[in-house]
């Protein structure tokens, strides 16, 4: 049996997943990293951390599996996205923090660049719009505060890259820098239409074209690792890909008007459209994979916080212990009494894109409880997808279901709210590995263990379906209190 391992490096954790070759999760480990919050709308990852949990996950997933290692024939990456870093080329040892794509140290970059007349240029190449969600203005900010890591990038020493290209680097020991075209179209640096970096762009944003990695497809091999001597021998690494775009392979959304949602630290609603199409309704376009030499298309809704809200609750307020027990206390009231959570800690986007927004509880009285902000948290979830979905619908599309995965899709109450307030059907996968499984999948396509997408449709899977049970007027109120709770935080 040929096993693959897949290191999953999220916004909050560092995963290492054992599959066999049909797909199924045989074990997986996993280590946090801290967030580093320098200042109010800033967020840092140090990147040499995230290194060493790479290697203490599949260490100990190697070691508990030593049995299997002459059957592992591969790795494979999948990545938080436009999360970005510029370390030393000969070393491969961060130049800084890594800057995670929550971060809005680039709004004022974003403002200028707006002025002066940019935005339509930008998202004609890129698909997407000049905000600080993308890496570009805060590469941008980087390269002015750091003259020095400016100055190594100019002669060809630094690096800079989104987390993929970082590990990738530092798996082959410096001998394979290259990215792939589901990160690389994240940075507002990739025309999505050439497939190419773009020195225009690259000029705009202040960053040398030259220290940035080569794209390869999804499915190439991107050198070989011993996953710093965990394996008894070198394997490819092949399968690389963004973490929302290998949701959309896992969940077979193989055909245009396919599309899911990934929950998250944020969630991202995408869409296959096949062919290159711009959207007009708030959305961006990306580049969901390249498979011999042919790329397809998506837009994408993007959300800033979603699991993240809960961990907010958590970690700031105090309110819960765990996620599970947000579950819990939502349970316990029929509804939030009116309460409203707006989760724009880091501003809002689709469709609403506005970066200078900022979270509110709205509606709260004497009455309010913890368990009503729980309620009220889930439920803004909820509804930032149906705005989503909503904003898609205006360009004539509304998937009939929409196919979920991540790790807050095991909160049975969370999935039934979303069906409700979005009013879509959900197909829940059972497996919280959704995002290492896609790129597991493209490994098994560009090894030859598989020899189609069809095939890959073909393994199997379990899933859960939720149908929208709210009756018509409950959901109206429900619906017109957010966009008045959103209203206020708007102005």
């Amino acid at each position: 049996m040929s096993l693959l391992v897949a290191i999953d490096q999220s916004t909050s954790a560092t995963k290492a997943i054992l599959f066999d070759s049909q797909a199924t999760v045989l074990d997986s480990t996993s280590c946090e990293h801290r967030q580093h919050y320098p200042q109010p709308g800033w967020v840092e990852h140090d990147a040499e951390e995230i290194w060493q949990n790479l290697l203490t996950c599949t260490r100990e997933l190697c070691s508990r599996n030593s049995d299997k290692l002459a059957q592992v024939r591969g790795v494979v990456i999948t990545n938080q996205r436009e999360t970005f870093v510029a370390f030393d080329r000969a070393t491969g040892r961060p130049l800084a923090n890594a800057v995670v794509w929550q971060c809005r140290r680039g709004d004022s970059v974003c403002e200028e660049f707006r002025q002066a007349g940019h935005e339509q240029r930008v998202t004609e190449k890129t698909g997407l719009r000049i905000d600080s969600y993308f890496s570009g203005a805060k590469i941008t900010w980087l390269m002015r505060e750091r003259p020095d890591i400016a100055e190594a990038a100019r002669q060809g020493d630094a690096c800079v890259s989104t987390i993929d290209a970082y590990l990738v680097h530092r798996l082959t020991g410096g001998q394979t820098y290259a990215s792939d075209p589901t990160n690389a179209s994240r940075t507002l640096l990739y025309d999505i239409d050439k497939r190419s970096w773009d020195r225009e762009l690259c000029d705009l944003f202040e960053l040398p074209i030259e220290s940035l990695p080569e794209v390869r497809e999804n499915t190439s091999t991107f050198g070989e690792t011993d996953l710093g001597g965990a394996l008894p021998a070198r394997v490819p690494i092949c399968g690389v890909m963004g973490d929302s775009q290998a949701s959309l392979f896992a969940q077979r959304c193989f055909s245009p008007g396919d599309a899911k949602a990934t929950f998250g630290t944020g969630t991202s609603v995408l869409l296959n459209i096949g062919d290159l199409q711009m959207p007009d309704c708030g959305a961006v376009a990306a580049l969901a994979w390249v498979v011999n030499g042919k790329p397809t298309y998506a837009w994408e809704g993007l959300i800033n916080y979603s699991a993240a809200t809960i961990a907010w609750l958590r970690d700031q307020l105090g309110l819960i212990e765990s996620p599970e027990q947000a579950e819990q206390l939502a349970r316990m009231v029929d509804s939030s009494g009116g309460v409203y959570l707006i989760p724009a800690f880091s501003g809002l986007s689709a469709p609403y894109w506005q970066p200078d927004a900022r979270a509110a509880i709205v509606g709260m009285t004497a009455y309010t409880g913890r368990e009503h902000l729980c309620r009220a948290a889930l439920e803004s979830i909820a509804f930032q997808v149906r705005d989503v979905m909503e904003m898609l619908a205006k360009s004539g599309v509304r998937p009939a279901s929409l196919c979920v995965d991540g790790g807050p899709t095991r909160n049975q109450l969370l999935m039934q709210m979303v069906a409700d307030i979005a009013q879509v059907e959900l197909v829940s996968a059972s497996s919280p590995h959704f995002s290492a499984l896609g790129a597991a999948m493209a490994c098994m396509l560009g090894l030859g263990m598989v020899d189609s997408m069809e095939s890959l449709r073909q393994l199997p899977r379990d899933a859960t379906v939720f149908k929208p049970q709210m009756k018509s007027d409950q959901l109206s109120k429900l619906v017109d209190g957010w966009h008045v709770a959103v209203e206020r935080v708007l102005r």
